[in-house]
């Protein structure tokens, strides 16, 4: 697919011109691009061309004046640095960030053209409306007007539920928290974002296990690993700069590596051990392995003894997957999975990395459990080298994740109870009475929805759809805000056309118009409001592995394009609560000001440790990236010595008390104040009688020798470390507990810790009610630096847990996917019962009782490609990678290719169970096994074989089009998360 069209050389001249032809409606631009310039061998000319890729030094930037400028590449999440070079407010050359410990000056094809998606020239360029089926160009006031006054109607008719406010994993850290506070000053939980469809269900299961629902280690981490097991991730596509990483451990340990993947991918390509096994069957295939490491003793005994809950029970199910029925249900051989266990059991501490082809599944929770429990029973946590890996595929959607664009947490993954509410309404100084005003009674029953999980993204077609009286709220889904999301990323299209269509109002916020401006057939009551990219604004961004880097602006926003949180202001403008929303940030002119943002998520995400990471420590770590060690990630003397790069959080406490940040989670070797770590005390203290503390073990330097619980001002009394909290602290926890300057507060007591209200008591009897302030509420961080001085984790040191009794499925268990083409296993891994959860009703039984193998025999999947990123709006809009990539394609075995009547390269039609097809081009490939076809999900601009490029509006067309896949993909979710299953649907294939 990726072929070469020509090795000619573009010059600077033939691009400007090629650039100004392809401006031209009477083009065909697929045809133009297969026959320009363009056609110039993809990277080789990137690097090759004057003014784009060019290698800055000291010496042209002095004779040049050119400013170099430290940002960080805005695609996946590996995090690199990118340095641009700026003369007279023009980006006029990049090149990679040689003393980033993550890129190492290396770039992918999407990093090493990001300056061309800053300056790209297919971007919306000015606010438009569709007005009687033709775009037309108008003002911000106007378009801020118009829509507010839309969303005042709808929220006074129908609730402020009615609209939906669709966030984005390419906000900074501090548009995603401002974001998010929007929406609660709004008064909706229905906010959500791409992780919803991409790791929710990653952060579901490992949250449940051991604390926290993020990447343990780094990327930098694996060079300690001594093997690399992969299952449903190709990193080398998806994360390519992350290969560097892997193969450094693979060539310095001899570290095997094992690939398990339905697909050879390029990354199997690497592999020593490539296991193909049966979408959808990953837990039968993590406990074929797990059987033969009980079988043989393999397992780390003392490890599983002392910091382990549970592991008896995963005993139990494991003993039922023989090898045999491990091959009957996977396909994966016995003797291999005997050689990949005993692979893994002689080879320590090995590394465990997933992405999205494990999590997208009506059962992902079920998925990324087995793999943490994999990784617990072979002790592989805790320990450099070892520990759960998981890439992310966004820029920030790890940090947008933590900073709560979620419909069902708010910052810092607090939850939404009133103790979580009332937390954050100190952090804002907010009236919570006033708060608790903005948001609905719930339709069935006199619940808040204040209260209530919002609907999630990957639903909200049918929050729009769905019969009203079947919705947990007051009313339908009449206003959607698409705030940098490709809906195109997303199942069940043409439903979504339908939802697009039926909405009172429909808003883009991006900077390219996105699938959503033309899928749908809408003649008005469509807005375009275009966002700068990343580059035009500055920040903090969270990489994969938890570490925090601060952009810096590189240019001015172009056109009339503006950041995210100066369109937040502008509408909070118009709802008429900008003074409160703003009260702690100061404002220039319409823009917020980012320092002030990140100073106050600082103030409230005591969780997860969002607090040490300053605007000043960010800003110094960005300017010494030289000084740390390109493995550890730790500083070796200079201004940050001692610090892990980027203060991976959790960094305990406030900036001042210098905590490094934890580079590897729950890593008890270290001292938690230089950033060891225990499991973390998340579910009480004892189950059904047993204990779920550490038995007898703990980070160095504790003063605890065994298991406790999570710090409160109570447990801090009865080891008589409170003298040593500081007056200022303790005049704080006195405000938290109710008393904010000796009168009662609005903000009641954190009843997550069982704390009642303190209102209307005396002062007097403030010092005794203190006990429920814990670690995550007490706003001073005294409570934390407390713990800490003593050698403590402020979250307690528990046992991880293996078993999760308050999901659907407390052990993890093999469910066949909805849509199973294998019926002889539906009896005996059936999936869910049909249930109600998220606000909506949700099928699992009903599909999969219906047989649709015989009219769609092959298995359908999705993934990523090199060239391309998430829906790849902006990626197919770059001239540098649609070059590289044009046609929208559907990998199929040469056996199945062959019974169909398929050759390669021509264009087939392609349709999923529930009528959505596809037309694309068949390439006949022994990547995928006989009854299994793949296809990519980044194209879009084709619907059902029809080109919606004339619904553009002009020059905001992507280079290259093409089918979503998403057309023809099914419905499914998963069953705690409500994740889309991608991975393992049906499809038929025909010639076209």
């Amino acid at each position: 697919m990726l072929r070469k069209k020509t090795n000619g050389m573009a010059r600077r001249p033939q691009r400007a011109g090629m650039l100004s032809d392809i401006a031209e409606k009477s083009v065909d631009r697929r045809a133009f691009l297969r026959g320009s310039g363009l056609a110039i061998g993809g990277l080789a000319a990137i690097a090759s061309t004057a003014g784009s890729v060019t290698q800055a030094s000291a010496a042209t930037a002095v004779s040049g004046a050119v400013e170099t400028i430290k940002s960080v590449c805005t695609h996946c999440s590996v995090g690199c640095t990118v340095i641009a070079e700026v003369s007279n407010g023009v980006w006029t050359g990049q090149e990679p960030g040689w003393d980033s410990p993550f890129n190492l000056g290396s770039h992918c094809a999407k990093g090493a053209s990001v300056r061309e998606h800053a300056h790209g020239e297919r971007r919306l360029k000015y606010p438009m409306k569709k007005e009687g089926g033709q775009w037309v160009r108008i003002s911000w006031e106007q378009a801020i007007n118009e829509i507010g006054d839309k969303m005042n109607v709808i929220r006074e008719e129908s609730g402020p539920d009615s609209v939906y406010w669709l966030g984005s994993a390419k906000h900074n850290n501090e548009q995603a928290y401002l974001f998010r506070k929007f929406a609660a000053y709004w008064g909706t939980n229905n906010v959500d974002h791409q992780a919803r469809i991409c790791h929710s269900t990653t952060v579901a299961g490992v949250a449940n296990t051991w604390g926290y629902g993020a990447m343990t280690n780094s990327y930098n981490d694996i060079h300690n690993s001594q093997a690399i097991f992969v299952i449903g991730g190709n990193p080398a596509e998806a994360h390519p700069v992350s290969l560097l990483h892997l193969l450094k451990a693979k060539e310095q340990n001899n570290a095997p590596m094992i690939v398990c993947d339905p697909r050879f991918t390029r990354t199997a390509a690497h592999a020593d051990e490539y296991v193909r096994f049966r979408p959808g069957s990953d837990v039968a295939l993590v406990w074929g392995i797990l059987w033969h490491i009980f079988e043989n003793g393999w397992e780390d005994k003392e490890f599983i003894r002392t910091r382990v809950w549970g592991m008896d029970q995963i005993r139990d199910e494991v003993a039922k997957w023989t090898p045999e029925e491990v091959e009957r249900v996977t396909g994966a051989p016995a003797s291999q999975l005997e050689r990949v266990a005993r692979t893994l059991a002689n080879n320590r501490p090995g590394t465990v990395i997933w992405c999205m082809g494990g999590t997208q599944h009506s059962n992902g929770n079920n998925n990324t459990r087995a793999y943490c429990i994999l990784q617990l029973a072979l002790g592989n946590m805790g320990t450099a080298g070892g520990g759960t890996n998981i890439f992310r595929g966004h820029d920030n959607v790890q940090g947008a994740t933590d900073l709560g664009v979620l419909a069902d947490t708010l910052p810092g993954y607090y939850g939404l109870s009133a103790g979580a509410w009332a937390h954050w309404a100190r952090v804002w100084e907010e009236d919570l009475e006033w708060l608790q005003s903005r948001f609905s009674k719930a339709s069935f029953n006199d619940t808040s929805m204040m209260n209530l999980t919002g609907i999630p993204v990957s639903r909200w077609i049918d929050g729009v759809l769905e019969d009203k009286e079947n919705i947990d709220q007051p009313d339908n889904t009449r206003a959607m805000v698409l705030w940098g999301h490709a809906p195109n990323s997303q199942t069940r299209q043409k439903e979504m056309v339908t939802a697009m269509e039926k909405l009172d109002l429909m808003v883009v916020v991006d900077p390219y118009p996105t699938v959503s401006a033309v899928m749908q057939d809408r003649q008005d009551g469509l807005y375009l409001l275009p966002a700068t990219t990343q580059f035009e604004t500055r920040g903090s961004v969270t990489a994969s592995n938890r570490s925090l880097q601060w952009r810096d602006q590189v240019v001015e926003p172009l056109f009339e394009s503006k950041s995210d949180h100066t369109i937040i202001k502008l509408f909070a403008d118009k709802f008429g609560f900008s003074d409160r929303l703003f009260k702690n940030i100061a404002l220039d002119g319409d823009e917020p000001n980012i320092e002030d943002l990140t100073r106050e998520f600082n103030r409230g995400m005591w969780t997860i440790g969002y607090t040490a990471q300053s605007p000043e420590r960010m800003k110094m770590h960005m300017a010494n990236q030289h000084t740390f060690d390109r493995t550890t990630l730790r500083a070796k003397g200079g201004p940050a010595d001692g610090d892990f790069y980027g203060l991976p959080w959790p960094a305990w406490g406030t900036p001042e008390m210098n905590h490094p940040g934890t580079a590897n989670l729950y890593d008890m070797s270290l001292p938690v104040a230089e950033g060891g770590l225990t499991f973390r005390a998340r579910f009480g203290v004892e189950r059904d009688g047993d204990n779920l503390l550490a038995e007898g073990v703990y980070s160095a330097g504790s003063e605890i020798k065994d298991g406790y619980p999570e710090f409160t001002m109570a447990m801090l009394r009865e080891l008589g470390w409170d003298k040593d909290l500081t007056d200022e602290e303790m005049a704080v926890i006195n405000y938290v507990a109710g008393y904010p300057e000796g009168q009662p507060a609005n903000a009641k007591p954190d009843e997550e810790v069982g704390e009642t209200s303190q209102t209307g008591e005396t002062p007097s009897d403030y010092i005794a009610d203190t006990g429920g302030v814990n670690w995550k509420t007490d706003l001073s961080g005294g409570i934390q630096r407390v713990a800490i001085k003593h050698g403590c984790a402020p979250f307690g040191n528990a046992k991880a847990r293996a078993v999760v009794w308050t999901f659907p499925d407390p052990v993890p268990i093999h469910r066949e996917p909805l849509y199973t083409n294998r019926r002889d296993l539906v009896a005996d891994y059936p999936t869910y019962d049909d249930k109600k959860f998220w606000r909506l009703p949700t099928m699992y039984k009903s599909i999969q009782e219906n047989d649709f193998s015989k009219d769609y025999p092959i298995v359908l999947t999705s993934g990523r490609l090199v060239e391309y990123e998430g829906g790849g709006d902006e990626t197919r809009s770059n001239p540098w990678l649609a070059e590289l990539q044009q046609d929208m394609f559907i990998e199929i075995n040469t056996r199945d290719a062959n019974n169909l009547g398929v050759r390669d390269g021509a264009d087939v039609w392609v349709e999923g169970p529930e009528g959505g097809k596809v037309k694309v081009m068949a390439m006949v490939t022994e990547r995928v096994e006989s009854g299994v076809a793949f296809m990519p999900f980044h194209f879009g601009g084709h619907m059902e074989g029809v080109d919606l490029r004339d619904r553009y509006p002009e020059g905001a067309d992507p280079y290259v089009l093409g089918e979503s896949t998403n057309t023809a993909q099914t419905y499914g979710y998963d069953s705690v998360t409500q994740m889309q299953e991608t991975k393992a649907t049906l499809c038929k294939i025909w010639t076209a």
